[in-house]
């Protein structure tokens, strides 16, 4: 798929415990708050985690990052569904065959909460 200015990029995803586990055993982040359940029995989700939203629409069309920006903005939950919506911003092709891009992104639970926005940039070998 050929990416330009303006296009929209939807992925949605619902964490749950076991995502949680992995990526614990992975990062070792091992915050109280990620391997001991509240009082309705959910973790908080690493951010880092819920950041892979975002890469992964990256990684979709091989952008080789060289930036990326994230703000966040409230926890997410085990069963959260977070809708990631990525923008491009810029796509360019560059004298060295390369293509040159910019996105930002926002994503919301599904309560229609932001919990990250940011942005990032790269190029596409």
């Amino acid at each position: 798929m050929s990416l330009k200015v303006g296009d929209i990029i939807t992925f949605e995803r619902t964490f749950t415990v076991r995502d949680v586990e992995l990526f614990t055993e992975t990062s070792a982040d091992e915050g109280i708050h990620h391997i001991t359940p509240d009082e309705q029995g959910r973790l908080v989700v690493q951010g880092l985690l819920t950041a892979t939203l975002p890469t992964k629409v990256g990684g979709d069309h091989n952008v080789l990052a060289r930036s990326m920006n994230f703000e966040f903005l409230r926890p997410v939950f085990t069963e959260d569904t977070i809708i990631c919506e990525v923008k491009i911003e810029k796509y360019e092709r560059q004298a060295n065959n390369r293509t040159a891009i910019s996105a930002s992104f926002f994503c919301n639970n599904q309560h229609g909460k932001e919990v990250l926005k940011g942005d990032f940039s790269g190029v596409i070998l």
